[in-house]
């Protein structure tokens, strides 16, 4: 904070025009964002009679020590303004929807002449069409798969291909139908597009259909492999349309929102009707203060949550309008369709939205008993694991939870070692912190050394103020004995920093029997359900995030160590030829001619191979 800012002074100049003003305190930190039509009318009145109306905003006010304002030529412009600074900020005392993840969308790109289906994390103004975000990431990646295996989509990133381009390796695994070879009419491809975007919108029936088609064209032909593969897309299709799915509507596209705000919650919860159909509900926690009201829940939720969302509906209902919801259909409408905010007062609307409020309460009821039962599993948690620290002789913090990060190593004889660090916050994982090691400095199968290397690595990063390393952990657990715990211990030395460490020690069934402390004792976990359950968690997320990372380097490196050796073999033939025959071993037993049949193959190259594998040609 300036010493020489006076708040007085600085409310006569505020300007009468629309725009958001940006309360701060002491430390200079952001703590409101709001917006306004007359910033000098507003902003005042927070230091007069409105800023004692509530305890939040007497709460506010006595720790204002500062604002800034911008000047927006339009009440939208500034409503639009403050949803990306709240965002951006976050601030302590606007009402929040707590929503840290980032979703994935399904993107279809549009914009291209021939389209492509893809997964992202990235909403964009670029002429694509984008239907998300979603909740479940794996249901994503298996539509995703789905629909580029149904119709054989091209995957590629080129728009244009050469004169003589030779075709990908999907290609020739038929995973692609050729268009870069010209193999596909622009038409043809669109018509499966097409059913896509009808699939992604809600109505399945065109793509089940085609499927249906492909089957039977497969069967007739005596393909009864590619048969049945297109039998369980169909079963795959059905139940991802099937899902959640209750027919409510006829033929409306609407979203039905419904706050909850008590003494125990205050969140959303949101219906999605599409194609007439129910397809899902979730539910949004808030930070909110205790003067919100579930109008201003709604309000809330609206403005951040649709802000962005790739496809709005053309109607919302709610319980009752919020303040200024004539702005906030023109905020929601911007480059979109027309959308409308809705209270339904007869028909089939006021009927959904009745069933909708009836599910709200049996599931404000599920709620809280879940979080009851959390609450008593984080309590018996950190109950658990304030005993672990004052047996490795040290304080318990002042912590609701503690920071847990745990480390494991991962080789073959040595080879491509790595490390893993998983992080947990009490029960829940935080996979954005988890972070991967190649070891650098050992050679051999030598796992003390290379978590000591980790973990050395990891503290050095944290000490020189690196972003991805500042958070430290309340405890360290090394997935191992009293020899990884030792390891750990010689890391924390060198670079300065004082954090327990204990071990997890397996049994002969592999399973998680006891922690191991600094000393070498033991806590047998048998007799110990909670940390049981809890280290068994940890013990195999770590153990499975470094095998992953050790996997795709040693394939990489498998596949790119022998045929990228073989002279006049790029990656081109390379692929051609593991798509023809499947494997390095069937490419080392292939004969001369079996070699010069593969596409992209000629005389010279065949022979490159066979001489590399030690044959000659009249051996083959």
């Amino acid at each position: 904070m300036s010493k020489s800012f006076d708040i007085n002074e600085n409310l006569k100049k505020l300007p009468a025009s629309p725009g958001v003003y940006i309360h701060k305190d002491g430390l200079g930190q952001v703590i409101y964002v709001g917006k306004a039509i007359s910033l000098r009318n507003r902003v005042r009145q927070y230091f007069q009679g409105y800023g004692k109306s509530t305890p939040k905003l007497r709460a506010l006010t006595s720790q204002i020590a500062e604002f800034e304002y911008i000047t927006c030529d339009s009440e939208m412009e500034a409503l639009i303004l403050e949803c990306n600074l709240i965002k951006k900020y976050q601030p302590k005392y606007n009402v929040l929807l707590r929503d840290d993840k980032t979703y994935p969308y399904i993107m279809v790109t549009t914009s291209e002449d021939y389209p492509r289906v893809v997964k992202t994390r990235e909403l964009k103004s670029d002429g694509n069409k984008y239907f998300g975000p979603f909740s479940d990431v794996r249901a994503v990646n298996a539509v995703v798969d789905m629909l580029n295996s149904t119709y054989a989509l091209k995957r590629c990133t080129r728009q244009e291909f050469p004169k003589g381009h030779r075709p990908c390796l999907n290609y020739h695994l038929s995973q692609c139908p050729g268009v870069c070879i010209g193999n596909v009419p622009k038409e043809h491809y669109r018509e499966g597009i097409d059913s896509i975007i009808d699939f992604l919108s809600g109505r399945d029936e065109t793509l089940i259909k085609d499927l249906k088609k492909m089957m039977d064209e497969a069967a007739n032909s005596m393909n009864y492999e590619d048969a049945a593969k297109y039998r369980d897309l169909i079963a795959s299709a059905k139940e991802l349309g099937a899902s959640q799915r209750v027919s409510l509507v006829s033929g409306k596209d609407l979203d039905v929102v419904l706050p909850v705000k008590d003494e125990n919650n205050s969140f959303v919860v949101l219906f999605k009707v599409r194609d007439g159909k129910l397809v899902e509900r979730e539910s949004f926690e808030f930070s909110t203060g205790e003067g919100d009201s579930p109008s201003e829940l709604t309000k809330e939720f609206i403005k951040q949550y649709y802000s962005k969302w790739a496809d709005v509906p053309h109607d919302i209902l709610l319980e009752e309008l919020p303040d200024e919801a004539s702005l906030l259909e023109e905020f929601l409408g911007r480059d979109r369709h027309k959308v409308k905010l809705n209270v339904p007062k007869r028909g089939e609307n006021l009927g959904l939205l009745r069933m909708a409020q009836k599910d709200r309460d049996e599931l404000v009821k599920t709620l809280e008993t879940r979080k009851k039962s959390d609450e008593e599993k984080r309590k018996s948690l950190k109950a658990e694991l304030d005993k672990v620290l004052e047996e490795s002789g040290y304080n318990t913090p002042e912590t609701e939870e503690y920071r847990i990060e745990a480390y494991d190593v991962s080789n073959t004889g040595g080879s491509e070692s790595v490390g893993a660090m998983v992080v947990f916050n009490g029960l829940r994982k935080v996979r954005k912190a988890y972070r991967r090691f190649k070891i650098k400095t050992v050679y051999g199968p030598d796992d003390y050394a290379s978590l000591e290397e980790m973990l050395t690595r990891r503290f050095l990063r944290a000490k020189e103020g690196d972003p991805a390393f500042l958070n430290l952990p309340d405890i360290i657990f090394m997935d191992g004995g009293i020899g990884q715990v030792h390891a750990a211990e010689k890391a924390l030395e060198k670079t300065g920093y004082n954090i327990p460490v204990v071990g997890l020690a397996k049994d002969d069934s592999h399973r998680t029997r006891a922690i191991v402390f600094m000393d070498g004792h033991e806590l047998n976990l048998k007799q110990n359900p909670i940390l049981f359950k809890y280290a068994g968690t940890i013990q195999e997320e770590v153990h499975r995030f470094a095998i992953e990372y050790h996997r795709g380097l040693r394939g990489k490196k498998a596949i790119s160590s022998v045929l990228d050796e073989i002279k006049g073999i790029g990656s081109v033939r390379r692929n051609a030829l593991l798509a023809y025959f499947g494997s390095v071993d069937a490419i080392k037993k292939a004969s001369f001619d079996e070699l010069t049949r593969v596409p992209g193959m000629d005389k010279s190259s065949a022979e490159s191979v066979i001489e590399f594998f030690g044959k000659s040609k009249s051996e083959t």
